[in-house]
């Protein structure tokens, strides 16, 4: 019998497994010879800091011999080796298939740690900040005038209208 821990983005076999070692939703404790889990909510996945280390700790507490997930950032993966646990990155599909793989033997284990905050988002959208064009007040001179510039972590996208 062996424990393993799986990172998912669900509390089920079923769910996909997460990219994300540290901010993943959920870990799935399996045995890997009977299919029975645990569904354990990450509480560090929301930490504005130190979610791999403490993340680390939550599955070492759980005498898991392997953890399969996407990847491990640098600070969660001394924490798991220190603590004897495998790390097999690189996964992906459901967790019940990656529980398969994982006793089939065809994954690796990661030698060294991935980059830190894989799988964080990209900004969306900015708000253009420009005037625009104002309407034309006596003679034809117009007041306002400039460009929008974005403004949150997306391209800025900004058309200046007539008002």
């Amino acid at each position: 019998m062996a424990r393993i821990c799986v990172t998912s983005s669900g509390p089920t076999l079923e769910s996909t497994v997460d990219p994300r070692f540290g901010r993943c939703a959920y870990f799935i404790v399996a045995d890997t010879e009977t299919l029975a889990f645990d569904a354990i909510s990450n509480e560090a996945a929301m930490a504005s800091g130190g979610a791999g280390v403490r993340a680390a700790q939550t599955v070492a507490a759980q005498n898991v011999e392997a953890v399969l997930t996407g990847s491990v950032g640098p600070n969660a993966f001394p924490a798991l080796q220190d603590s004897g646990i495998k790390i097999l990155a690189g996964i992906s599909g459901t967790v019940k298939s990656a529980i398969e793989s994982y006793k089939g033997g065809s994954l690796e284990e990661l030698a060294t740690p991935g980059p830190a905050n894989v799988g964080k988002g990209q900004g969306g959208p900015g708000r253009g900040l420009g005037m625009g064009r104002g309407a034309g007040m006596g003679m034809g001179m117009g007041r306002g005038g400039g460009m929008g510039s974005g403004r949150g972590g997306g391209r800025g996208r900004h058309r200046g209208g007539r008002t």
